[in-house]
C-alpha cells in the first residue's frame, strides 16, 4: 500500500522561515518605494560652480561685480588696486589691525593663499571709474587740497599724497592703493581712523604718522579735492620702485 505524506505536514516546516522572508520582501520592496518617492520630490541640487568668481560673490555683494565700487560710500573700489594692497588690507581685517564686524567675520577663517587668491582676482579687474563727484566744497577749500595732495605742507612735515600715490594717483606696485575712483567720505573717514588709531598698518605705520599731522579742515579739503577727479586712461598702478617714497611703510617692502 503506497504511503503519502500530506502536503500540510511537507510545508509546516517551511512556514517560520517563508514568513520572515516575505516580510523583508515586502518591506525591502517598501524602502525603495519610499526612497525613490522622496528623490522625486527632493531632486538632488546642482553644485555651484568652484571657480573664483563663486568664492568672491560675499564680496561682490558690497563692492560691486567686478570690485568697480558701489553708491554707498562705505564700500571702495578694490578693482585694479595693487594684489599686495589688497591682500595686506584682507589680512589686516582677518588679524584685527582694521575694525568692521561683516569684514572681520568674512575672512576670519580665510588662509593667507585664498587672501592672496581673492587680492589677485579683484587687481585685475578693469571695470570703468565712476564719474567723479561734482564741487561740495568751496574753491578755497579745493584748491587747499590739491596743494595738500600734489606738493603737501612742509611746515607740518605733510608729504604730498601724490609722492606715494603717483602723479596719476593710481598708486604704485607692489601694495600703494589708488586713490582715484573713491568717495569723499570714505577717503575722510579711513584717515579719520587712522588719525585715532582704530585702522592700523604694519609697522612703521606712515598712515597714522602722517593722519596725525592733518587737521579736520586738511582732511576734509583733501577727500573733497580726490572725489573730483577723473581716472587717467589707463588706470593702472605705476611700476614697483618707480617712486621714491618720503616714509617708510612697514606694509610696502623696502
Amino acid at each position: 500500500m503506497e504511503s503519502r505524506v500530506s502536503p500540510r505536514r511537507i510545508f509546516r516546516p517551511l512556514i517560520p522561515l517563508v514568513a520572515p522572508l516575505a516580510a523583508a520582501l515586502l518591506l525591502g520592496t517598501t524602502g525603495a518605494f519610499n526612497a525613490a518617492l522622496a528623490q522625486s520630490a527632493n531632486p538632488p541640487q546642482p553644485k555651484a560652480p568652484d571657480t573664483i568668481e563663486a568664492r568672491v560673490q560675499g564680496c561682490t555683494a558690497c563692492h560691486g561685480s567686478h570690485g568697480q565700487g558701489t553708491d554707498n560710500d562705505y564700500f571702495p573700489r578694490l578693482a585694479g588696486k595693487p594684489a599686495e594692497y589688497l591682500y595686506n588690507q584682507l589680512t589686516n581685517f582677518r588679524d584685527g589691525r582694521r575694525k568692521y564686524p561683516p569684514m572681520n567675520y568674512l575672512v576670519t577663517y580665510l588662509s593667507d593663499d585664498y587672501l592672496h587668491e581673492i587680492a589677485t582676482y579683484f587687481s585685475q579687474q578693469r571695470p570703468p571709474y565712476p564719474p567723479p563727484a561734482k564741487p561740495s566744497v568751496g574753491d578755497a577749500t579745493l584748491a587747499r587740497g590739491q596743494n595738500i595732495v600734489l606738493h603737501g605742507d612742509p611746515g607740518k612735515q605733510i608729504p604730498a599724497c601724490a609722492a606715494c600715490h603717483g602723479a596719476k594717483l593710481t598708486g604704485m606696485e607692489p601694495a600703494i592703493p589708488g586713490l582715484v575712483g573713491l568717495h569723499s567720505d570714505y577717503i575722510s573717514a579711513q584717515i579719520g581712523a587712522w588719525r585715532s588709531g582704530s585702522r592700523h598698518a604694519k609697522a612703521p605705520d606712515c598712515m597714522h604718522e602722517i593722519a596725525t599731522r592733518l587737521t579736520d579742515e586738511d582732511v576734509s579739503a583733501v577727500a573733497a579735492w580726490l572725489a573730483m577727479q577723473t581716472a587717467p586712461q589707463n588706470p593702472v598702478p605705476a611700476p614697483a620702485g618707480s617712486l621714491k617714497t618720503p616714509l617708510a611703510c612697514g606694509s610696502e617692502p623696502q
